[in-house]
Order: C-alpha cells, then sequence, then structure tokens
C-alpha cells in the first residue's frame, strides 16, 4: 500500500493529538498506546521523562513531563546560556521549551513550534503554571518555520525530524532560522547506515518513529549540504534492531548548497501497528 505525504502527516498529527488528550488528564502520554515514540524506546533504556533528572522534572507540571514522548534529553547537549533565543521543533506539551525558558532566563526567548493545536494548548497552560513568561509557543510546521532568518541562537528537537516526510527541507530551515555560528542540540532515532528504507519499514511506523529515521550517514551527509560543520551523530541506545537513540550536534557555519538529501519513505507500515 502507497502512503501519500499528506496521510503521513496526518497520521502523526492525529496521534500527538490523542497524546495531548491523554497528558492533559494526567497520565503518561504513550497510555493512549499505538505506535508512538515511547512504544520503541521503553524497556530497558527508558523513554520520555526518564531522560530528565529529578531536579528537571521537579520543575515542571505535572502534565508537561507525562506528555513527553521523547527518545532523549536534548537540553543535556545544547548547552544554553542566559540570553539566547532558543527554538525547539516540535515542542508537544512543552517540557523542552519550558526547561529551555528557564536555562536562558528573563533576558532569553524559547520558542516552541508544533503543527498539533491540543499540544500547543497543552504546552502554553504548562508554561502559564510553570510560570515561565519567555516561552513562546507557535502553530505550523517544521518544514516551514515561522520565523526570520538568522534569529536563533540554539535549535533543538526531541524525537521530532524523523517524524517529517521532507527532511531536506527542515535541515535547510534550521540553518536559515539560525544565526551565523548558531547551534543545533538534537536528540533522534537514526539507523546504522546499512540500514535500507524497506529495512526501516520493518522495524517499526512511520508516527512510531522507526520507518522515517534517517541513517548516521544521510544525518551527516544532510547537515553538512545545509551549511553545517562539526557535525557529530553519536548513538547512545537501542531501540530496534539497527536503530538507535541518537544526539546530533553541529554548528552553522555557511548557505546551504543544495536540498539534495533524499527523503526515506516506506512501502509499508506508514501508520499505526
Amino acid at each position: 500500500m502507497t502512503t501519500t505525504v499528506d496521510e503521513l502527516r496526518e497520521a502523526v498529527r492525529r496521534r500527538y493529538a490523542e497524546a495531548a488528550a491523554v497528558a492533559t488528564e494526567g497520565k503518561a502520554a504513550c497510555d493512549c498506546g499505538g505506535g508512538a515514540c515511547c512504544e520503541h524506546v521503553a524497556g530497558e533504556s527508558g523513554y520520555g521523562e526518564e531522560f530528565y533528572s529529578a531536579e528537571e522534572r521537579g520543575a515542571l507540571p505535572d502534565t508537561a513531563v507525562v506528555a513527553s514522548l521523547g527518545c532523549g534529553n536534548p537540553l543535556a547537549v545544547a548547552e544554553l546560556h542566559e540570553g539566547e533565543t532558543v527554538l525547539d521543533l516540535g515542542s508537544g506539551g512543552g517540557i523542552d521549551v519550558i526547561l529551555s525558558g528557564k536555562r536562558v532566563g528573563p533576558t532569553g526567548i524559547a520558542f516552541g513550534l508544533d503543527m498539533t493545536d491540543e499540544m500547543l494548548a497543552l504546552a502554553r497552560k504548562n508554561a502559564a503554571e510553570a510560570g515561565v513568561g519567555n516561552a513562546i509557543f507557535l502553530r505550523g510546521q517544521i518544514e516551514q518555520i515561522p520565523l526570520p532568518a538568522d534569529s536563533v541562537d540554539v535549535v533543538i528537537s526531541n524525537c521530532v525530524i524523523n517524524l517529517s516526510t521532507d527532511k531536506a527541507a527542515v535541515l535547510t530551515e534550521i540553518a536559515r532560522v539560525l544565526k551565523p555560528g548558531g547551534r543545533v542540540g538534537l536528540s533522534d532515532i537514526v539507523a546504522e547506515d546499512h540500514l535500507t528504507a524497506e529495512d526501516r519499514a520493518e522495524r517499526g511506523a512511520w508516527v512510531g518513529c522507526i520507518a522515517g529515521a534517517l541513517s548516521k550517514g544521510e544525518y551527516v551527509g544532510g547537515l553538512q549540504t545545509a551549511g553545517f560543520e562539526n557535525v557529530n551523530v553519536t548513538f547512545t541506545h537501542e531501540v530496534a534492531d539497527g536503530m538507535h537513540g541518537a544526539i546530533i550536534r553541529a554548528t552553522k557555519t555557511s548557505e546551504p548548497e543544495s536540498k539534495g538529501l533524499p527523503v526515506v519513505v516506506p512501502a509499508t507500515r506508514a501508520g499505526c501497528c
């Protein structure tokens, strides 16, 4: 069965709208079942809130913590500083935006970008409850970031870029909005280089953060093509055979050369379970 880009995007939006509704009730977002990222990283390596310290979780509303569906903690590698402007792609219930807002302080700004109205409403509620006044949540798609060029110091993301159907556009947009010398600190699911798109599709669903994951080589090449240097992709824990949670670091140095990164589209298992 062939799945279109629009169908994939709608499947992702619907899945995370359901997760927001569950988290609003105070339950873990994974409780709605059906192939969330957490389904593939649960167990020995943990998932979601387990990547955050007790101190970090203690500074957050419960509904921000239980809404986390990430595969890591991008703030552990982002090295945020007072007064910086941060952008979180696919900000969900707001956990990383709220923590970023606290770190950059009142002279900084923490933007969150999400395409799901339900998650945006939950994130705004969580930020208000946490007393973080420098958190700004935007509605939009990560392939078309609604911010001006050269306006952001740091871009973070937590297990979201794998869900995009146009990774080249995402990486190019990240480079566009970052200031010269700006940096990325990402957590994502990444495949070993020997796995084909078909191999990845066999290991899990697109909405489960597996079928759409880039390989390590594709991530490095895509970031370099988008205008980044000092690119580093480090595997942290295995989530499926040949598939890993990873941290990705890079620094913007130049304008993009092209949009030559191939889009990985699975032939099957695009939907949930």
